[in-house]
């Protein structure tokens, strides 16, 4: 009996050891690469104790300063909460992919997961089948395990059409920015890139808009944005590091404006 006791005291020492440092490395990571405020780190902390889910390991996302789980993320959960197996079938009476799935050990939770060409990334588009399924998996996972966060996966990807009075139709339809000869926006390129190397988007817009000389993103050509593109890709694929401190150095300008 002293010895069950014994180990299972010792078993909760560890794990409140291993969450406190994976507090700490999370903190250290949104501190260094994400520049949250104390009330985001807050945040942050509370989540890190709930789900005990890690930055480093691509289980948490942040976008435009929010915090997203990602499907590895979920899957750790449904992991740790001992799930048996998901499964996952098409709704074929729909013309775009759509995804139910369930998820056990509990039975009964059904979620859809829809895609399309138009709310996927371009990188994906002829697989909207496998992104439906994640998808899917996702929202049956979040509603399973009582997950706050909405899931990368789950966003969509186009920007939401403007409305037949919005003001900004007319600029939106003689911009540079948009499809142009089919091909995808340089908005999507630019987002996907902030996605894939988990940069502050805020900051990469001040950093575009430096770069291609205007004063604001959207006054550039869209020759300069593309040049500005490629750039960043190459950049963040061979020195993020030295891309992070760039990016930093527009924090401070940021702050005297706000």
């Amino acid at each position: 009996m002293h010895r069950n006791i014994s180990v299972k005291k010792s078993q909760n020492l560890r794990k409140r050891s291993e969450l406190r440092a994976l507090t700490r490395s999370n903190a250290r990571f949104a501190q260094k690469n994400w520049l949250f405020s104390r009330g985001q780190l807050a945040e942050l902390k509370r989540l890190t104790e709930e789900l005990r889910l890690s930055i480093v390991s691509g289980e948490l996302s942040n976008i435009g300063g929010k915090l997203y789980v990602t499907h590895s993320g979920l899957l750790r959960i449904a992991k740790r909460h001992r799930c048996s197996a998901i499964r996952v079938r098409p709704i074929r009476e729909f013309s775009d992919p759509l995804c139910r799935p369930q998820v056990r050990p509990s039975r009964g939770v059904h979620r859809y997961g829809d895609a399309d060409p138009s709310n996927v990334s371009p990188l994906v588009r002829g697989a909207e089948m496998r992104v439906a399924e994640t998808r899917a998996v996702n929202r049956a996972l979040r509603k399973a395990y009582g997950i706050g966060l909405c899931s990368v996966e789950e966003l969509g990807w186009e920007p939401k059409a403007f409305g037949p009075s919005d003001p900004q139709k007319h600029s939106s339809a003689t911009n540079n920015n948009g499809h142009q000869n089919g091909n995808p926006r340089l908005r999507d390129r630019l987002c996907l890139l902030i996605r894939q190397h988990q940069l502050d988007a805020n900051l990469v817009k001040a950093y575009a808009a430096d770069s291609c000389g205007t004063p604001n993103l959207r006054d550039a050509t869209r020759e300069q944005i593309e040049a500005f593109i490629t750039n960043l890709a190459d950049w963040a694929t061979k020195d993020r590091p030295g891309l992070l401190c760039k990016l930093n150095s527009y924090s401070s300008s940021q702050e005297v404006v706000s």
